[in-house]
């Protein structure tokens, strides 16, 4: 909703420094946004006389402002325009700032007094005058009043660390909105830092080896203490969403308190404010000198690494069910006969599934439903028995808008594919704090994986520990030695869930046979429901061809030439029946009318006219040319013409076969993907050979084989990969389905 005074403010600042700021008009919407604080901050600037302006107030406009004007009042103040920007300030944080007249009047005097009382600086900095700090915080977003259903618990403590530490030079004034956050964090490792009594720039605000040293030696509370450490301890309890009061005496309900979450984090429960539990509530990963009763890690475990692993107290194995690469971390995924060996040591085993999920990009609903596919897969392959809980990960700085935008949809898109596998399997969810809250919330999940060893992620900076965590990541270690040296992840297990401690026999890389007659029917509908996440609606929309014609065409009508070309070349039929099938659900009636001017042009003047992408496989002359060229010299075929793709004859009439027989497209599919992967030589794509087709092809191949298909690797053949590799995946599931029966 727009204020008045707010568009007034946005009116002023285009006015009185209209390209001075070195910015572009505010919009005068009547509502506050950075954008208007960030010019109020340069116009400030500006009146300091720093010629280099900048939408932060970093040191340098702190340090003006507290060598010219350390205390600015009606006396003070030196320009009506210096005046106004603390009127304009004054609004856009939801105080009376007067008239923005540049006068100091007295409702702005009552305003700013009524700001320090809400910063809880009111004492540090007494009266209505408006300090450098003060200054600073005035022109940011922060809320000084609980906003947003925020506790006045936390609000509290804001207020107190605002009053008790505000003078302290690296201190800054923070939010008083109820809500915990990355600042908030902050200040409180900064308050404990200078109650251990360090200096002024010595202070930094993380939990180095001074502070742990200190919190040992000094902050020891427990009942009948009274303190500004139990004021800081129970601060802590109040941030971590315990339930308890702010208080600066510990008594008995407090120790109670502290009980219950000790036992919550898995910690000694001594119900004391001892140096474990003042860690789990300052930075994510608490402790870091506490042993776990599970790891995670991306090298196999033998029998002598299993041996180190027992004799260190690890119950519970966390390894990942795909590698995206065969070079990177060799042994990432799980390898043949690892979990045979875990079992037989007595260990217990967890999977996780990751490809890439390196930013939001990777999140979507249906690459969700992609990645909860291709992890059934692997999980059967394995021999992951019916009720093990997958994690899958989100292993970056997921804002909270990434989380709603791309992240809750990524999940829902994994319980959907889970689900119309039959809920075989459970899903869990890895990643920050915030990310496996909101995923859990959401019903997405039913136990979390917590990486709290990324401690700056803004996810678990400020977050609880979710109340369903399973795992609590918290430090890298090496143990043993020789044989058995591993390097794991030290993971905190809570108990609530256990992994698998025996399994079924893994599937081999069979090569695949014909599709069995019960699963055709299953797979047109999952590829379809795959398809319409996409936003492809099973009647084609604009398209030409509706779902059930393309899955009959590029999956059922061929599946005996489909089945011989896998086999003969050593590739997954998925591969042949993908690149068809998104290839057919593309063509348009404008596609088709290019064809028919093709061939009304040869047929008219022998001119090749156009090389459009032709026939189910939408195969240009060009790229037909070069494969089965390749394919000659190579020897994978023979009887086939050598096509001369300077001549209009050869390449129409390569480029015509394809349009008119569905089964040389799709024998072209085989070959255009072995020329791919040997590098497409002579083509234009420079990419670089891949191993030859094997049946073990890893996740990073399959999408390489598939985004070659379509072009160079750039977009939009690089994103359109992903949703191929979606697809790749459906199908994959009923081919496996048909050659393990």
């Amino acid at each position: 909703m727009a204020d008045e005074m707010v568009r007034k403010a946005q009116t002023f600042v285009n006015s009185a420094y209209a390209g001075k700021l070195g910015i572009d008009r505010v919009p005068e919407t009547g509502q506050t946004g950075w954008t208007t604080m960030f010019a109020l901050t340069r116009a400030l600037q500006y009146e300091l006389g720093i010629t280099t302006l900048s939408d932060t107030f970093g040191p340098t406009t702190l340090n003006a402002l507290q060598s010219k004007y350390p205390s600015l009042n009606s006396g003070t103040v030196p320009s009506e325009n210096f005046c106004r920007i603390i009127q304009s300030a004054l609004y856009c944080k939801g105080y009376d700032g007067g008239d923005i007249d540049g006068k100091y009047s007295s409702r702005v005097q009552a305003s700013v007094t009524k700001l320090k009382q809400d910063m809880g600086v009111d004492f540090a900095f007494p009266g209505s005058d408006v300090t450098p700090k003060v200054f600073k915080s005035l022109l940011n977003m922060d809320a000084y009043v609980t906003v947003n259903s925020g506790s006045d618990a936390i609000r509290a403590v804001q207020r107190w660390l605002n009053g008790q530490f505000v003078n302290r030079k690296d201190f800054f004034i923070i939010p008083c909105d109820g809500h915990h956050s990355r600042d908030v964090a902050k200040s409180m490792l900064y308050a404990v830092q200078y109650t251990l009594g360090m200096a002024d720039g010595t202070a930094n605000g993380v939990f180095g080896p001074g502070t742990q040293s200190g919190l040992k030696d000094k902050a020891t509370v427990g009942v009948g203490s009274s303190s500004t450490w139990v004021q800081l301890f129970s601060a802590g309890m109040v941030l971590n969403q315990r339930p308890v009061s702010f208080t600066s005496s510990f008594d008995g309900t407090l120790s109670d308190a502290v009980k219950q979450f000790q036992s919550f984090a898995n910690l000694p429960v001594t119900g004391k404010g001892d140096y474990s539990t003042w860690a789990s509530l300052l930075v994510s990963y608490g402790d870091q000198d506490r042993k776990g009763e599970a790891s995670d890690g991306v090298t196999r475990i033998t029998p002598a690494r299993a041996a180190t692993l027992k004799a260190q107290g690890i119950k519970y194995v966390g390894r990942y069910l795909t590698n995206p690469s065969v070079t990177t971390l060799p042994e990432k995924a799980i390898q043949a006969g690892e979990l045979q060996t875990i079992a037989d040591n007595g260990l217990r085993c967890f999977p996780i599934y990751q490809t890439y999920g390196r930013g939001a990009d990777d999140f979507s609903y249906p690459l969700g439903r992609a990645a909860g596919q291709a992890a059934v897969n692997a999980a059967l392959d394995h021999g992951f028995k019916t009720g093990t809980r997958i994690f899958f990960a989100v292993d970056f700085d997921a804002l909270d808008q990434d989380v709603t935008s791309s992240v809750l949809p990524h999940f829902k898109g994994i319980v959907d594919a889970l689900a119309d596998d039959g809920n075989r399997y459970a899903i869990g969810v890895y990643g920050p704090r915030n990310v496996c809250q909101r995923v859990s919330e959401a019903g997405h999940a039913t136990a979390s994986f917590v990486s709290d060893m990324s401690s700056g992620f803004s996810g678990n900076f400020g977050y609880p520990l979710p109340e369903n965590w399973a795992y609590d990541q918290v430090v890298t270690r090496k143990l043993g030695s020789g044989d058995g040296l591993i390097e794991i992840d030290n993971n905190i297990a809570s108990g609530r869930d256990t992994g698998q401690g025996s399994f079924d026999k893994p599937r081999a890389a069979k090569p695949d046979v014909r599709l069995n007659g019960d699963v055709i029917s299953a797979m047109q509908t999952d590829v379809g429901k795959y398809m319409e996440s996409l936003g492809y609606p099973l009647d084609g929309g604009t398209r030409s061809y509706q779902h059930w014609k393309c899955f009959q065409s590029a999956v059922v009508d061929h599946d005996d030439v489909i089945t011989m070309l896998s086999n003969k070349y050593n590739m997954r039929k998925a591969l042949i029946q993908t690149s068809c099938y998104w290839e057919m659900r593309h063509i348009t009636p404008e596609d088709e009318a290019a064809w028919e001017a093709v061939i009304l042009a040869f047929n008219t003047t022998g001119t090749y006219i156009r090389d459009t992408s032709t026939g189910i496989a939408k195969q240009r002359a060009v790229t037909l040319c070069g494969a089965w060229n390749w394919a000659l010299d190579k020897g994978y075929v023979t009887g086939q013409p050598y096509r001369d793709v300077t001549k209009d004859a050869d390449k129409y009439n390569v480029w015509k076969k394809s349009h008119d027989d569905e089964e040389f497209a799709l024998t072209s599919v085989a070959m255009i993907h072995m020329w791919d992967i040997d590098g497409k030589p002579g083509g234009d794509d420079d990419s670089k050979a891949l191993r030859k087709p094997s049946l073990d092809y890893t996740d990073y191949e399959i999408y390489e084989v598939l985004r070659r298909y379509q072009g160079p690797a750039v977009e939009p053949a690089l994103s359109e990969a992903k949703k191929r590799l979606g697809l790749y995946y459906v199908m994959e599931k009923y081919n496996s389905i048909s050659r393990n029966l």
